[in-house]
């Protein structure tokens, strides 16, 4: 889609600059001659075609439901294991065709019975001991169908069942031990593969649903160490330290010399960013209700690590391309870290320190993404700041009038520092 809105821009583009003489006619030609065919867009009938699809494999899946009692053992196999050769031979058939999409779609729709399969054969022959076991089983069997034929869909379904996977197993452990040291690293192995086919496929939907399926991961590694006495602190400060990682190693991947990996880390550099503005909105309303000073202290090694592994990340990129704005991502990076050694309990007063921090923080990230000329980026700074403004205006304790005096201040600092940047940088740097 983005694709065919730049071929548009440009072809205009072109026509303009052959009428005010800027390039010949010859040149358009060969200009036009030079770019790639565009790939088949996703056009009403195959919308239509899209949600017939889905419609079938629902009926498909609640008529088997309806008469489940009504079938044989035996019978009730073949069906569903009709169901997945099916879905997969108009799939095949659709793929010959040059119809990407409904083959897509039909790849997927396989996966989505293969995983109501395992459930419908485990209850009939009551194999419900380990049931996080048939999710895995079912997040597996998606994968190798992603990686079979290519499916984004597939994909999808894998990295849903494998989450699904993840949280269930992290559910049963802190059943069991309560808060543990380390997260669920299984899934990373499985997490790791799906990465792999989004690179080698350069495929930007992939990498976006492999950078999704990373949240709910580390969400439930930020709740299953956090033990009772600091549970809200941890549950940041780990959220935080995965946020820096992830948006450093983004940065990083993005640097490397391979094209494929430089878009992956793209992707994995936006939700990074976004993640890191939402971390910075968190700590500034945090910081005036609870006292993160002690808990700063027993945060595990291997979080704080992650932090300081983005941070490093991130100001390497920075020194090997010689890019002002890694070093700027980089230093938000870095003040965001910094919040948790300057934290103060609340009622030592408003956490000035704190807002002012993170207030550069997000500056940096709009700094950051202007000179990378991301866009995402700098939509993430912007959104940090205006909740960074937010909370420092509605915070629950203290005086308005104070917040009033440092809202101010820290403006007119802000103009000083453009009118001073104004005179320094080059008129077509600013």
């Amino acid at each position: 889609m983005f694709d065919r809105v730049y071929r548009q821009r440009l072809e205009a583009d072109l026509a303009q600059w052959e009428t005010d003489g800027v390039i010949t006619p010859a040149a358009r030609i060969a200009i036009s001659g030079a770019l790639p065919p565009l790939t088949s867009g996703i056009s009403i009938p195959v919308v239509v075609a899209i949600v017939g699809g889905l419609l079938i494999a629902a009926a498909f899946l609640a008529f088997v439901a309806a008469h489940w009692t009504d079938f044989a053992r035996l019978l009730r196999f073949a069906i569903l294991v009709a169901g997945i050769i099916a879905a997969n031979s108009i799939g095949a058939w659709f793929a010959r065709s040059n119809r990407p999409v409904l083959a897509d779609l039909c790849a997927s729709v396989g996966a989505i019975i293969f995983g109501a399969g395992i459930a419908l054969v485990g209850q009939m022959y009551h194999l419900s001991g380990d049931f996080a076991a048939g999710v895995l089983l079912w997040a597996a069997g998606a994968l190798v169908t992603a990686a079979l034929t290519g499916s984004r869909g597939a994909l999808a379904v894998a990295l849903v069942a494998g989450s699904i996977w993840s949280v269930m197993r992290v559910v049963d452990a802190y059943s069991f031990s309560g808060a543990l040291a380390v997260p669920h690293l299984p899934f990373v192995a499985f997490w790791l593969v799906s990465a792999s086919l989004a690179i080698a496929w350069n495929s930007r939907v992939a990498a976006h649903l492999v950078a999704l399926a990373t949240f709910p991961w580390w969400i439930m590694a930020a709740v299953q160490i956090s033990d009772a006495s600091h549970k809200e602190v941890l549950f940041l400060f780990v959220l935080a330290n995965g946020a820096t990682l992830f948006f450093g190693g983004g940065l990083a991947l993005a640097a490397v010399p391979r094209q494929r990996a430089r878009d992956a880390g793209m992707v994995l550099s936006i939700y990074g960013a976004l993640s890191l503005a939402g971390i910075a909105i968190l700590e500034m309303i945090m910081a005036s209700v609870v006292s993160m000073s002690a808990a700063a202290t027993v945060q595990p090694r291997w979080v704080v690590s992650f932090g300081v592994a983005g941070a490093i990340l991130a100001f390497a990129t920075s020194a090997m391309t010689r890019q002002a704005g890694a070093f700027f991502a980089g230093l938000a990076i870095a003040l965001i870290l910094f919040v948790a050694t300057i934290w103060t309990a609340p009622q030592m007063g408003q956490p000035w320190p704190i807002y002012l921090v993170g207030l550069c923080a997000m500056l940096s990230l709009v700094v950051s993404g202007m000179l990378h000329a991301s866009r995402p980026r700098v939509v993430a700074g912007w959104f940090g700041i205006a909740g960074a403004i937010t909370t420092i205006t509605w915070a629950l304790k203290g005086s308005l009038l104070y917040r009033s005096a440092f809202l101010a201040a820290a403006g007119i600092v802000a103009i000083v520092l453009a009118m001073v940047l104004n005179r320094l940088l080059p008129r077509a740097d600013r």
